[in-house]
């Protein structure tokens, strides 16, 4: 039987995989800012990924007009996940 911070941390790091996916379909579906469909997706996502990427928008500049904060967005996230990922069955003493 798991414990609950066994059940806690996988948990998370699966919430995170999600949203480094949702993280990774915005910025692809930036790059193609002319196809209409797309543009729906994009307004539907922004409102989820971008408190998260302004936070690094604030710390990484634009270089030659290229937004390179998502880099370390997702290098933070893949971070976090390796950490709840490697949290051990025994802790907790449950």
């Amino acid at each position: 039987m798991s414990s609950p911070i066994t059940l806690l941390t996988s948990s998370l790091a699966t919430f995170l995989n999600l949203y480094l996916l949702l993280l990774f379909v915005r910025i692809l579906l930036t790059w193609f800012p002319t196809v209409g469909w797309m543009n729906s997706i994009v307004e539907t996502l922004r409102p989820v990924t971008d408190p998260y990427l302004n936070v690094f928008r604030s710390i990484v500049p634009s270089v030659g007009g290229l937004d390179l904060s998502p880099i370390l967005a997702f290098l933070v996230l893949q971070v976090l996940i390796a950490l709840f990922q490697s949290v051990p069955s025994g802790v907790g003493g449950f």
